[in-house]
């Protein structure tokens, strides 16, 4: 008769330890899971931030701007522009 209720009793304790260890567990788990949503949130104002930086730099002024005072460029005179028909041109190449 002792051995039924010794039984019941280490099922018990082994119980409760899996629920400790399970309990623990989980919580790592939330922990990571906290800070991986804190790198996801941190990256998305990184993201947001080269977004403005990247539109920042490719302002049509700015480029103008360093086309003409670091590489000395102009914009053409209207004499110098030429137009070139994309459709003929395609026709005059020769086929593969």
């Amino acid at each position: 008769m002792t051995r039924v209720p010794l039984l019941l009793l280490l099922m018990v304790i082994i119980c409760a330890l899996s629920v400790v260890t399970s309990q623990d567990k989980a919580r790592k788990l939330f922990v990571e899971l906290q800070k991986e949503k804190d790198r996801s949130q941190q990256m998305e104002v990184e993201w947001g931030q080269l977004q403005l930086e990247q539109s920042t730099w490719a302002m049509p002024a700015r480029v103008e701007k360093i086309a003409v005072d670091k590489l000395q460029m102009q914009v053409p005179k209207s004499r110098q522009i030429q137009f070139i028909n994309a459709e003929k041109l395609s026709e005059s190449l020769p086929q593969p």
